[in-house]
């Protein structure tokens, strides 16, 4: 009995720690949300959100990246939701939207380029009036310095630099407003602070009815400062907007349509609804749409996108294809295996956003400083203030020196550059084909001592020029003119460096008839009755033609790493062709200049 109830109490802890462990909720995966921020035009704007989006229950990190003016949030479903990220950045002072599917991404890219255009357009027009009330103060003060005896009266003064610190600074009035009631402090509050103390200071002065004042006037100063700082956010804007230029040609890689096979009927569907086996129609020259396995049929495939191969890939029943890719003659039945945000070229795409919106170790920095820049810089003002008063006894320097303080300081230079900078150097990275997977990278590349290249499309030009044509049983030009005939109107790379090389030579290509091409080997067509092949060995062996003669020269081709295609006429050996993809001009004095910096 003893052992019984030891049993028992045994198996009843037993069954307590199981239903213990079995009611356990599964620990929660954190998922990332992208948020477009608007509002934000300096670094303490993007610290402000950050905290913003830290303080939030279930945020386990949040990086804000003020160039791009987006969020990435890593968050834990079960304790926060993006609404609630969203109420966050709304009670910061700023606005926010979810980044959506590729689709919607695709959408708010075009609705943000409308907006940019619209922006841009006022910005310019702002711009233009700002330099134009602006401008009479500059070369008044430059006729000054001249020693010129040519000046504004007080009044003229003050009717160029109000309309000036009213209309241009009211969009820094509006900041600081939105920065103050959130109780904090960006950019545009020492813009404000500092012009306005300037411009207010010189109103004070002017005696009534435009008389001369009792002391020196400032107009010119809030007004250089705001058309400056005017300048600068259209400059950065554009700089930003070309910086997202190339993810934004990589998204248009990818075709907004699919031609979909469903219950033996073929139609056309929003990308977004291909699914994971479905099964893809690609006609000849059209891009792939989603990655996918070969189904049926036979092509070649243009890769160039992902690998910067220039030949084409022979593509058969099993082999895998890219989404983006450009299909070549045949048609393929495909079978999709990556679609949305699994496919190849999203996941590139995203590699490169990350680049852009993460944060390097300078731009923590940065950020660090910027948390408490305004703050400092206001508190720094108002010491030289007081100490220049007491010093001075007079309002007169102190203001001026206080002001001075606070125009230096208010473009926050470093906390505007830092990002762009990063930005615009992944962007323009990205635009010459390199793309940058880590932000850090860029702060360590100063250290690199080894660099390795990719020879196609890096140290060459990416496109095959013909190189040598030995011609057999015809005249080499006549040779020519059969090959261009029967090449004209192909884009293979191969039959456009044919034709490129018969243009040179100005040799005109006749007309082919009953074209074929065969995928993988080559193609064939008649000219003026006469059967011409262009492939490779296994075609002309497949067609009968004798290739045991020419074998030793193939293989001397192939070794020097050259593409050979043979050509046959009336079924005999007709020519021999070495094609190759030259060395970029520039490419020796490139491996040469890093060579000399010990690279």
């Amino acid at each position: 009995m003893a052992c019984a109830r030891t049993g028992g109490t045994v198996l009843a802890k037993m069954d307590k720690h199981v239903s213990a462990i079995v009611s356990a909720e599964a620990p929660t995966i954190a998922e990332s949300v992208t948020l477009d921020i608007r509002g934000m035009t300096c670094a303490a704007c993007a610290v402000r959100v950050e905290k913003a989006l830290r303080r939030t229950p279930g945020v386990e990190t949040a990086e804000v990246n003020l160039a791009l003016e987006r969020a990435i949030v890593t968050l834990l479903p079960a304790d926060t939701s993006a609404e609630a990220l969203l109420e966050a950045v709304e009670d910061a002072g700023y606005g926010a939207s979810i980044r959506g599917s590729d689709a919607s991404i695709g959408a708010a890219e075009r609705a943000q380029d409308l907006e940019f255009q619209r922006n841009e357009r006022h910005n310019r027009l702002l711009l233009a009036f700002a330099l134009a009330f602006t401008l009479p103060l500059v070369l008044q003060m430059l006729a000054h310095v001249l020693g010129l005896s040519w000046r504004l009266s007080p009044l003229q003064e003050a009717m160029l630099a109000t309309p000036v610190q009213l209309i241009v600074g009211w969009r820094f009035y509006r900041g600081a407003w939105k920065a103050l009631l959130s109780r904090t402090g960006n950019m545009d509050v020492l813009v404000a602070m500092g012009t306005t103390a300037a411009w207010g200071f010189s109103m004070a002065m002017v005696a009534p009815r435009g008389q001369a004042p009792q002391g020196h006037l400032y107009f010119e100063g809030p007004g250089v400062v705001l058309t400056m700082v005017m300048a600068g956010k259209w400059l950065e804007t554009r700089a930003k907007r070309g910086t997202t230029a190339a993810i934004r040609e990589l998204m248009a890689l990818r075709p907004q349509t699919a031609r979909v096979e469903r219950d033996g009927m073929i139609e056309d569907v929003p990308i977004e609804q291909v699914a994971v086996g479905g099964v893809v129609v690609v006609r000849p020259g059209e891009r792939v749409p989603v990655d996918a396995a070969v189904v049926d049929g036979e092509s070649e495939v243009d890769e160039s996108l992902i690998t910067g191969e220039s030949l084409p890939v022979p593509k058969r029943p099993g082999d895998m294809v890219i989404g983006g890719s450009i299909n070549g003659h045949g048609l393929l039945r495909l079978r999709a295996t990556a679609v949305g945000a699994d496919s190849t070229l999203a996941r590139i795409i995203r590699l490169v956003e990350s680049a852009q919106t993460g944060k390097a170790p300078v731009q923590r920095l940065v950020d660090r400083v910027s948390a408490v820049f305004v703050p400092v810089v206001v508190a720094l003002a108002l010491l030289t203030f007081a100490g220049w008063l007491v010093i001075t006894g007079a309002l007169e320097p102190a203001l001026v020196a206080a002001v001075s303080v606070l125009v230096i300081a208010c473009p926050c230079a470093l906390g505007l550059a830092t990002p762009t900078a990063l930005v615009a150097g992944t962007g323009a990275a990205a635009r010459a084909g390199v793309l940058i997977r880590d932000v850090d990278a860029l702060e360590r590349a100063h250290r690199v001592d080894t660099v390795v290249f990719d020879k196609t499309g890096t140290l060459t030009i990416g496109q095959p020029a013909l190189l040598t044509l030995t011609a057999f049983s015809l005249d080499e030009r006549e040779l020519m003119t059969l090959v261009a005939a029967v090449q004209a109107g192909s884009e293979h790379p191969l039959a456009r460096a044919f034709l490129a090389h018969a243009e040179r030579s100005g040799i005109t290509a006749g007309r082919g008839e009953q074209i074929r091409a065969q995928p993988g080997f080559g193609i064939s067509g008649r000219v003026n009755g006469r059967r011409v092949l262009i492939g490779n060995k296994a075609l002309m062996r497949a067609s009968g033609v004798d290739v045991e003669n020419v074998l030793q020269q193939l293989s001397a081709i192939e070794e020097a790493g050259r593409s050979a295609v043979l050509v046959a006429v009336d079924g005999q050996m007709a020519g021999l062709a070495a094609l190759a993809d030259p060395l970029r001009q520039e490419a020796g004095e490139a491996i040469a200049e890093l060579r000399a910096r010990g690279i």
